[in-house]
């Protein structure tokens, strides 16, 4: 088992995946991985992974930060709470965001015409759902 391991480049972290969805944001790369333990119960492991640039042109080095978060079956609904909460609190105090996908950006100081960014841009209302079945 353990050569084959060492053989196919896969430790056994990767072999328990069963479900994975990455979201690219940025600089950020956030991996949401369901995951089975021993015991095949499921559980849900969140990744951040930030690209870090060390020094400038031919000496440049480029690595990865990476943070990790565990969350079990049984902390999924305080999980949730406790998320809607803080962005609630975030939208309370600084109002709601729009969303604008990566390759909107525009250069310099130019902004669309007010019928185009109103288009373009829609403000999230209400609660933030996120539905997890297993």
């Amino acid at each position: 088992m353990e050569e084959f391991k060492k053989k196919s480049g896969l430790d056994a972290n990767d072999k328990e995946i069963v479900f994975s969805q990455s979201i690219k944001a940025g600089k950020r790369i956030y991996y949401l991985d369901v995951k089975k333990n021993r015991k095949d119960e499921m559980f849900l492991a969140i990744t951040e992974s930030k690209k870090v640039v060390m020094g400038e042109g031919d000496d440049s080095q480029v690595s990865f930060e990476k943070h990790k978060i565990f969350l079990y079956k049984e902390d999924f609904e305080k999980f949730m709470n406790g998320l809607q909460q803080a962005i609630g609190f975030i939208q309370e105090q600084q109002g709601c965001y729009t969303r604008r996908s990566d390759n909107e950006e525009l250069p310099g100081n130019e902004q669309p015409a007010a019928a185009e960014q109103e288009e373009k841009e829609s403000p999230l209302e209400g609660e933030i759902k996120i539905d997890i079945d297993f």
